[in-house]
Order: structure tokens, then C-alpha cells, then sequence
């Protein structure tokens, strides 16, 4: 038997209100023991909390949830405190006393939930991201995933998968009999049309750029406004500025969202090949790295001397004495905000167009990569007609969407996913 656990699952107190969470076969004792009784089942109730003396912690709002209609399928006590520290202090440490009681791990009461079979894996993977969401773009893919879209399409994956296996069972089971000698002459078109529907879910908008950004990389010479043009774009004096050449020596990273899209603006060293600087040279080589790992590069160089790619900005808009360039995408002062505005709508725009839709799925590396699996496994059946290896190739593609909502998973990889939460969740 399962130990049974409790945590704060609220927010850090001090607070109004402080909710700890009880989960199994010991929630309903504890309860008991705090409570003097237990509450009328699934109904709020108003109770005073005392410890094992007799002393009164805390006039509290409990529930009893007795499973397995609960979140995590046990049964479930919920105390809904006063939120000072002390209060909340008292009544873990009574809760610490009870026999068959510990404190939970981080993720605890969701890999419960997992194990349980009240949510598969793409959707605590979903759950994940909505308590690290930081956007309103982010807030509603995490929900799709959290509602089990994902998981509805793997299921109807699964179900394309055993329909092919079926037909090749039965050209396996039936092979010296006259009515059924080969595979079915659809089922290669079937093969290729499922295929291609995968292929399809591999070309959206991933999941890490809700998470990590849409990553916009300011690059130029020494001198160019990089700096200036970051800090104006933040509204922030984040990066040094100075007319001295190689102010900048390090790479500057600055999350901020835009209208709801999350955007990484990143401010480089000045690009130039004559320094003698050991420094500044190893600013110069991250700066070029990172305009490989850019979504998109902003130049403020010369013009046509940027990445393949890039945007070509004329940053000095108010210097007569600028060399003006033809066709800039935008022309700005980034220390008067002129045309300012009109490159972060471009900006916008640009990023919202590769981001996932709003409340739409975006796959996460792990689930890209299974079913990128899936599709390969897949791709080597070509026009291959025997079926034990057609077999096996259909048995890979099922087992890389089993392993996306989590019937096969090792224990690695549960840690390392269950651990993203906090300890009460």
C-alpha cells in the first residue's frame, strides 16, 4: 500500500487562505483526528482543527473526497486554512505525527493521478506547462493538452494502427486459403495517407517556442544602436550603451511577451574582425552563434552584410550623416521611438505567424520525436508486401504512440517530467 501524502498545495504564505491536500488511504484518519469527525462527504464544512492535545490550531473549511472519484483516484482531504505561516507550520506538524503520513515529493499528487489512470502523459505534459505558463498563447495550448486533445488524436492513431495490423493478420492467418492471398490492394494507399497525416503534425509550430520565446537576435558592428535599440525595444535599461566600440562583451538575454507572444530579445557584441581584445573576442564568436540559433536576426550593419535571412534595420534614422540604407524592413530612432512602434508590430506579426494558433496543440521534443518514430516505422514499409516484416513495422508505430500517452514509460523519464512540479501539485 502507498503511503499516503500531504503538501501545500497554495502558494506560499503569508496568504488569505492556505489549502493542504491529503491524498490516500490515511487521509480520511487524519481528517478525523484534526476534525473530531468527518464531514458530510463532497460538501464544504466549517470545522475546528486541533491537535493531538486538545489545542486548537485553526477555525478552517475542510472537505472530504473519498476516492476514486477524486484527481488522484484516492481518497482526499483538503484543510483550507488561515494562510500565516504558523498556521499552516501547526497543522503540518500534526499531520507529520500521524502514522503512515509523509510529506509529498514534488509532482507527487500528479504522478498519482498517472499512475492511477485519471490522466495519461500527454496530458500531465499539458498540466506542466499551464503551471509554468506565462502567456495567454502558452495558457490556451497548455489547456488543449490538458483537456485531452492530444490524447484523442493518439488514441485515433492507434485505432488507424490496429485497422492495418488487422489486415495484415489476416492475410498472415488466411495465406493458403484462395479468398484472402494478399494484403488488400488499398492498403498501401492507406499506409501513405496515414503517413502523410503525420508528417503534417510534424511540420506545426513546436511547443518550445511558447516556452522559450520567439527568439529575435540584434546584430551589427560595434557602434550600430544594438544596444540602444534592445533597451528601447524592452523599455528597459538593461544593456550598457556607450560610444566606445565593444561596450557590449556578452551575450544579454531578456525574455518579454508582446500581445501575448512570448518574445527572447537578445543583444550581441559589435561584429568586427579587427580586435585585439581576447575578451571582446569570445563576445564577437557567441555573438555569430547566436545568429545561427536566431528566429530571426535584426542587422544593423551595412546593408546586404547581415546573416542569409535577416532583417536589415536602419537604426539611426535622425543621423544625417548615416549611410542610409534602400530597402530597410524598418527605419528608426530607437532614442526618440520613432518608427519604433511599427517594428514590434512587424515583430508581432512575423512571430504570431510561427507560433502554434491560439488553443491549438503544440508538440513538446519528446512527443515530436515519437512521432516522427511513428512515421519512419511507417516509411519502411514502402511497398514492402510481406507481411511478417509489415507487421512489425505497424508494432514499432503503435509502440511510439503508446509511449506518447504513457502505457510504456521508464521511471527516468517520469522523474524527470514530475519533478517540473511544485510539491503540492
Amino acid at each position: 500500500m502507498m503511503d499516503t501524502i500531504y503538501a501545500l498545495s497554495s502558494g506560499s504564505p503569508p496568504a488569505g487562505i492556505a489549502v493542504i491536500r491529503v491524498s490516500g488511504s490515511k487521509a480520511g484518519p487524519a481528517l478525523q483526528s484534526l476534525a473530531g469527525k468527518l464531514p458530510e462527504a463532497r460538501r464544504a464544512s466549517v470545522a475546528t482543527l486541533r491537535d493531538a492535545q486538545g489545542e486548537v490550531l485553526d477555525h478552517a473549511m475542510v472537505l472530504w473526497l473519498p476516492g476514486p472519484s477524486t484527481v488522484t483516484g484516492e481518497d482526499i482531504a483538503e484543510l483550507h486554512l488561515h494562510g500565516g505561516r504558523a498556521v499552516v507550520a501547526a497543522a503540518e506538524n500534526v499531520l507529520s505525527m500521524v502514522t503512515g503520513l509523509r510529506k509529498a515529493q514534488p509532482g507527487e499528487f500528479t504522478r498519482r493521478a498517472f499512475a492511477n489512470g485519471k490522466m495519461d502523459l500527454a496530458e500531465a505534459e499539458g498540466l506542466a506547462d499551464l503551471l509554468s505558463a506565462e502567456t495567454e498563447l502558452h495558457r490556451r495550448s497548455a489547456m488543449a493538452m490538458v483537456g485531452g486533445a492530444l490524447s484523442r488524436q493518439i488514441e485515433g492513431w492507434r485505432e488507424t494502427v490496429l485497422h492495418l495490423s488487422a489486415q495484415v493478420e489476416a492475410a498472415l492467418d488466411f495465406s493458403d486459403e484462395d479468398d484472402v492471398s494478399s494484403l488488400p490492394a488499398v492498403f498501401h494507399q492507406q499506409v501513405s495517407d496515414f503517413k502523410q497525416e503525420l508528417e503534417t503534425w510534424l511540420l506545426r509550430p513546436r511547443a518550445d517556442k511558447l516556452r522559450d520565446g520567439f527568439r529575435v537576435v540584434l546584430a551589427g558592428p560595434p557602434n550600430a544602436g544594438k544596444s540602444t535599440l534592445f533597451n528601447a525595444m524592452l523599455g528597459d535599461e538593461a544593456a550598457i550603451t556607450a560610444e566606445t566600440a565593444g561596450t557590449t562583451r556578452d551575450v544579454l538575454e531578456r525574455p518579454v511577451a508582446l500581445e501575448g507572444i512570448p518574445f527572447t530579445f537578445v543583444d550581441t557584441a559589435g561584429l568586427r574582425n579587427d580586435s585585439q581584445d581576447s575578451i571582446e573576442a569570445i563576445g564577437i564568436a557567441r555573438a555569430v552563434a547566436q545568429t545561427e540559433i536566431a528566429d530571426l536576426v535584426l542587422w544593423l550593419g551595412r546593408e546586404g552584410q547581415g546573416p542569409k535571412g535577416s532583417w536589415e534595420i536602419d537604426a539611426k534614422c535622425d543621423w544625417l550623416d548615416r549611410e542610409a540604407k534602400h530597402s530597410p524592413i524598418a527605419s528608426l530612432s530607437a532614442l526618440s521611438g520613432e518608427g519604433l512602434d511599427q517594428l514590434i508590430g512587424l515583430l508581432i506579426d512575423y512571430a504570431r505567424s510561427s507560433m502554434p494558433a491560439p488553443g491549438a496543440v503544440a508538440l513538446n521534443a519528446r512527443q515530436h520525436g515519437l512521432i516522427a518514430e511513428a512515421k519512419n516505422a511507417l516509411e519502411q514499409l514502402g511497398e514492402q508486401e510481406d507481411p511478417l516484416l509489415i507487421a512489425e513495422q505497424l508494432r514499432l508505430a503503435r509502440l511510439a504512440f503508446d509511449r506518447l500517452i504513457g502505457r510504456t514509460s521508464t521511471e527516468d523519464m517520469l522523474d524527470a517530467l514530475f519533478g517540473r512540479f511544485c510539491i503540492g501539485k
